[in-house]
């Protein structure tokens, strides 16, 4: 039971006074209920510790609520309609706007955090992904982008530019192509598999090509489109005979058989041989390291139509409930991520970028703290040890030009949507193949694309 009112001005009061100095006098909410989506027992009890670190600072208790997340959407729909939302909710970006325009988060408190903790301290990226009502509609935490994972040892040697276009990509594939000891590129083919639908919004996204605008389905355009379909072809010519997904492009590049793979960044622990069940294979030694320092990584690429390049991002965010403890909510969420925010971190820091570089004291101070993190399964040892300075400001960078279909255009469920009916991934196999030409596989995607609703 709390004994203060919901009130943003006494909050706005009570912020000003205190700023982020976190005290039992700050919090006088006997207890919030946090509902997270990081589940696993070792995730869990590091929330759990970071929720006993925040009482003993403020007095207040978190009740940390696992969720899955495949049943978080119904049961936040289901709070919401009884009045019993949790305080604060940790939740994907799929959630961000729709939770926002149907009044489930209180985008008014998120905002007052990022502007108290500094907008200026957090990834735009990130920001512009939940951006809603000239605000934010919660406050991001961590994430991820995909990556162009390449042998930086062999561009080195034959001076080729890192692959950062489709330019690029297609030099180093023409200079290092030599199947089968090498080949250029291991391209995402397995049409039913959720990771080739990843890697070809990456791409599309690098031209600047999407099938959604402001108003829902937007015809794909001719030109542009078969840019990325060109490339795509390129690249899978490169690639060994197949149905390839994540599982090939690893195994290969791993042996020391690729130049170029897309995948996420849970691959840079593996590339280390810290994981017994995917070890290195490029030589005799499973813990080898001789392959992480081989590798570069481009997470920002660009295409002939889109210059300036795209990352495809995961971000994941806290969300304030529009029936919180509005006070003790914005305080534990600005704890989780200023005091407690390398814990937060810790939970994964291979898969949770930091979204908030540093403090306006110390621009970098979280990114610093991030690459000291130990990662690994059988082994551990932090990022900052494993890859170089440059690597590590890549890995991070990218979260500045996330992006995602549908995000700035208010139709990221349309967009979940035509990716989960895999019909691009299928008329882009078609493609390959020489089952269409460029011209009818653009038209088909369209056809089958307006149908999806």
């Amino acid at each position: 039971m709390t004994i203060f009112a919901k009130t943003h001005t006494g909050r706005l009061l009570a912020g000003a006074a205190m700023g982020l100095a976190f005290s039992a006098m700050a919090v006088q909410a006997d207890t919030i209920r946090f509902w997270t989506t990081e589940e696993q027992p070792e995730r869990l009890a590091k929330q759990e510790e970071m929720a006993a670190a925040f009482k003993e600072a403020t007095g207040t208790e978190v009740e940390v609520i696992p969720v899955s997340e495949s049943d978080l959407g119904t049961r936040a729909t289901a709070a919401f309609a009884a009045g019993d939302l949790p305080d604060v909710i940790y939740h994907t970006l799929q959630y961000a706007l729709p939770w926002a325009e149907a009044g489930i988060l209180d985008t008014e408190a998120a905002s007052d955090v990022i502007a108290e903790l500094g907008t200026e301290t957090f990834a735009p990226g990130a920001l512009a992904m939940a951006a809603f009502d000239g605000g934010t509609a919660a406050v991001p935490v961590d994430g991820w982008t995909q990556m162009v994972v390449y042998r930086k040892d062999l561009f080195d040697e034959k001076g080729l530019a890192a692959p950062n276009s489709y330019a690029n990509v297609l030099a180093a594939i023409e200079a290092l192509h030599n199947p089968p000891e090498m080949y250029g590129f291991v391209a995402a083919t397995k049409v039913d598999e959720n990771f080739m639908s990843q890697v070809l919004e990456h791409v599309f996204l690098a031209n600047g090509v999407s099938p959604v605008g402001p108003d829902g389905f937007k015809p794909l355009e001719e030109g542009p489109t078969m840019e990325v379909l060109d490339f795509y072809k390129a690249i899978a010519e490169a690639s060994p005979p197949g149905e390839l997904y994540w599982k090939q492009s690893r195994e290969l590049y791993f042996a020391g058989q690729a130049a170029m793979i897309i995948w996420s960044p849970f691959i840079l622990d593996e590339l280390a041989g810290l994981r017994d069940s995917a070890p290195p294979t490029i030589n005799d030694d499973p813990t080898t390291r001789d392959l992480a320092t081989a590798t570069g990584i481009v997470t920002k690429l660009a295409g002939p139509s889109n210059p300036d390049g795209a990352a495809w991002g995961d971000i994941r965010y806290f969300g304030i409930t529009s029936d919180a403890d509005t006070d003790a909510a914005m305080e534990f969420v600005k704890y989780s991520m200023d005091e407690g925010y390398t814990q937060t971190l810790s939970i994964a820091p291979e898969g949770k970028f930091p979204v908030r570089r540093g403090t306006a004291e110390n621009p970098t101070a979280f990114v610093e703290a991030w690459a000291e993190l130990p990662v690994g399964v059988d082994r551990k040892a932090p990022l900052g040890e494993l890859y170089a300075q440059e690597m590590i400001d890549e890995i991070v960078g990218g979260l500045d030009v996330a992006q995602r279909w549908g995000v700035a255009e208010g139709q990221l469920s349309l967009a979940s949507k035509i990716i989960n009916s895999q019909a691009i991934n299928r008329i882009v196999r078609q493609y390959i193949d020489g089952a269409l030409d460029g011209p009818a596989a653009v038209a088909a995607m369209n056809d089958e694309l307006s149908r999806v609703e």
